[in-house]
């Protein structure tokens, strides 16, 4: 995921921005789906993971406003 992030902090254009930013929240989605299998299968201890994946999940989530909002300002230009 953070590799990812640096190339969308290397976009060329909005639209690579916000494609390479799309690229970012599904890997953060992928990171929250293993985190719960973790969780689910008593792997690791919930008390363990939880505060990982409640930080993926504002991670996610501040990805998404990001996008929503640079699309904002593409369509106010």
């Amino acid at each position: 995921m953070a590799s990812n992030y640096r190339a969308v902090c290397r976009s060329r254009s909005s639209a690579e921005f916000i494609a390479k930013l799309g690229t970012v929240i599904e890997e953060a989605d992928e990171t929250a789906f293993w985190l719960e299998v973790i969780i689910e299968s008593g792997i690791i201890k919930e008390n363990l993971v939880s505060s990982l994946l409640n930080e993926n999940y504002e991670l996610i989530a501040i990805f998404v406003a990001t996008v929503k909002t640079k699309k904002k300002n593409i369509n106010s230009e």
